[in-house]
């Protein structure tokens, strides 16, 4: 989702892309790419030797990869071998393959889990590489987490609130970290820098379903996950995946707000409202 979006806006502004893809990766989405002018490469983060073909003779390396959630498969394509080990391999391709910048995705939530603990590691190995970094650390997704993924469906009015549903959350369209991403190409305020990134406002869950109903002229009906439950989800888990979807919900029900004042200063990207969202999913619905 992100990757292909950031492939779509370089290519539009003229620039040079080459997206990496794996062999077993959904032929439609490589005809999208190669339909934007991007070229493709195959490679794999889990196999190192494919790497050094894929960074060869690239300014910059974007990463977006991650096994969560729809390609995980535990011990074969899983956070230990793709979200750490995979994108540290491909840190070091870059290192040797003389990549002047790497933007790499993280995220902002704080909380022992796997996928964080995963995250924050190859940030550490990316400071420590060498290679000039930027580090990206988005908030929640609104088009993920205000979607029925996670039981928000705006369509049937129902939505799942984790914890109180009142703590602020900070919701980014991908779209917009894809705009962040292409601005901080060559960009001096972000070289060596870590970036958190949010959306033009802070609203509880509460607020945001206010929003939904308002515009879709309905209420919703409201099913409580209480924080509790998430905490005792994630502490009976032997999943690494589910590990972290309770640790995201856990910090998602305690809230994630971001200021984006200081850095829309320096990166005047236009953010997307919940209330834009909202009428764009109403609106297709």
């Amino acid at each position: 989702m992100l990757g292909s979006e950031i492939c779509r806006q370089l290519a539009a502004a003229g620039k040079p892309v080459r997206a990496m893809v794996r062999a077993t990766s959904d032929p439609a989405k490589v005809e999208a790419l190669k339909g934007y002018g991007v070229e493709v490469v195959e490679g794999d983060v889990r196999d190192a030797a494919s790497l050094a073909a894929a960074c060869s003779g690239a300014a910059a390396v974007i990463s977006t990869v991650s096994s969560m959630p729809f390609c995980y498969q535990p011990g074969e394509n899983d956070i230990e071998c793709v979200d750490e080990a995979g994108v540290k391999a491909l840190i070091d391709a870059a290192r040797a393959t003389g990549v002047g910048q790497f933007v790499y995705t993280s995220f902002s939530m704080e909380l022992d889990f796997p996928l964080h603990n995963a995250k924050r590691a190859v940030e550490q190995h990316l400071k420590e590489s060498g290679i000039g970094y930027t580090i990206l650390r988005p908030g929640y997704f609104m088009e993920v987490w205000l979607s029925p993924a996670v039981g928000f469906d705006a369509a049937n009015a129902k939505a799942q609130v984790y914890g109180t549903g009142a703590n602020p959350i900070s919701w980014i369209s991908f779209a917009d970290v894809a705009r962040f991403a292409v601005a901080c190409l060559g960009h001096p305020a972000a070289r060596n820098a870590t970036i958190e990134l949010g959306g033009p406002d802070a609203l509880s869950q509460r607020a945001a379903i206010q929003i939904f109903e308002e515009v879709g002229g309905r209420p919703f009906e409201l099913q409580y996950v209480p924080a509790e439950a998430l905490a005792e989800q994630q502490r009976t888990s032997s999943d690494g995946m589910q590990q972290s979807f309770a640790g995201l919900m856990r910090v998602y029900a305690g809230g994630d707000p971001i200021d984006m004042d200081e850095t829309l200063q320096t990166f005047p990207v236009q953010l997307t409202s919940v209330q834009e969202y909202a009428e764009r999913v109403l609106g297709a619905s």
